[in-house]
């Protein structure tokens, strides 16, 4: 009986953050690698040559960088930092190095509960840039949720809703979605006006019957994307600490499309495949679950739950060509399945603590891994055809 051949090894490692490297983000274009790390550090890395290319202290070390994300939505030469000292930064990639851009700071966003009983690795975060038509430069720092739980913040373009729960149409709106105040509550943003556009739920609607987030905990991660089926309006999925799900459109803020609870621990990752017709959640339980969201009748279906031999999983991640998804757990393995089906491929053994973030390129040829260890891994993984 043949043996299944051995997990493969990292194909570079990428060695000199001096702490616990929390976020990992590719260049959609450039073969750059973006990473952050708890003692605040920003690098860019350089993937064909492995080297740094350069770095900047991003935010304070009694803070960190919590999250890093680049993308076409924010300009081909702009990378956003994320922070726990409650701010995002939009930076330029200049000559190989980084420069702050100017900023606009979005006021009164502000945590009102104790987060001391969470977990410390309750706190991952997966600060990532929809995908969109392109859209002007922008030029902001958000001042999102301080202290937040998740502080997970998501940009997309083309936002259209009121802070009224009204809708109207701006021609290209980038906005940003915030755990809010209370910390149960997402709030978006406009990021040029700096004003909210609306509350997820919004509490002055018409409907009597306003959902509660309340009664959930606190926002732990958000996904804001802008199906094909929603005539360019947002929406946004919500995973809270209780272990549930909420799935949003703006034209209906005060309760959710559809709320649905497939794990029993706190939701710490949620990742949306390139067609936003289905995705992967990770939690602070032992499952991991695919799910489908039907766009017709609004309604997140769950496909298939895989159950670890140990809880955690701190960062979910599906590869643009919605074949390859991988998870980044609590210990220590990088868990990579084949997408579509929800099969084990691999489970990959190289860092020696709690693994952070997983992320994929945008041509599908590496994904990077990066933990507690210090370390930032490349793996390359069932490449694409040419």
């Amino acid at each position: 009986m043949n043996k299944p051949p051995p997990p493969p090894d990292p194909v570079a490692v990428l060695r000199g953050h001096r702490a616990s490297v929390t976020d990992a983000s590719f260049h959609f274009s450039r073969p750059l690698l973006f990473t952050g790390a708890s003692d605040g550090e920003l690098r860019i890395w350089d993937t064909v040559q492995r080297r740094v290319v350069s770095s900047t202290w991003a935010h304070t070390a009694a803070h960190g960088t919590l999250c890093v994300a680049s993308s076409p939505v924010i300009g081909p030469d702009k990378v956003l930092s994320q922070g726990r000292d409650g701010t995002v930064k939009l930076w330029a990639v200049e000559d190989g190095g980084l420069s702050r851009v100017q900023d606009i700071v979005i006021q009164a966003i502000r945590a009102s509960r104790n987060l001391k009983r969470l977990m410390k690795r309750a706190y991952g975060c997966l600060c990532q840039v929809k995908e969109s038509e392109p859209v002007p430069e922008v030029r902001e720092e958000v001042d999102a949720n301080k202290d937040s739980c998740k502080e997970d913040v998501q940009l997309v373009s083309r936002c259209s809703c009121s802070t009224d729960g009204d809708v109207h149409h701006p021609e290209a709106t980038e906005c940003v979605a915030i755990a809010g105040d209370p910390s149960s509550e997402v709030q978006v943003w406009d990021l040029r006006s700096s004003k909210m556009l609306v509350r997820l739920p919004q509490n002055n609607c018409k409907d009597s019957h306003i959902f509660s987030s309340k009664d959930r905990g606190l926002c732990m991660t958000i996904q804001a994307f802008i199906p094909s089926a929603s005539q360019g309006f947002l929406n946004v999925l919500t995973g809270y600490e209780d272990g549930s799900m909420a799935w949003w459109d703006v034209r209906k803020p005060g309760n959710p499309l559809t709320c649905v609870k497939f794990h029993s621990e706190p939701v710490l990752s949620l990742s949306l495949d390139s067609s936003s017709n289905g995705g992967i959640s990770g939690s602070a339980d032992d499952k991991i679950v695919f799910y489908d969201l039907d766009h017709a009748l609004g309604q997140c279906i769950i496909k298939r739950d895989i159950t670890l031999e140990r809880p955690g999983i701190a960062c979910v991640s599906i590869r643009p060509d919605n074949k390859i998804a991988a998870t980044a757990g609590w210990d220590h393995r990088i868990r990579v399945y084949n997408y579509r089906k929800g099969r084990p491929l691999a489970i990959l053994k190289y860092h020696r603590a709690t693994c952070n973030t997983v992320s994929f390129s945008f041509d599908c040829k590496l994904m990077a891994s990066a933990s507690e260890d210090s370390t930032v891994a490349l793996w390359e993984l069932y490449p694409p055809r040419s």
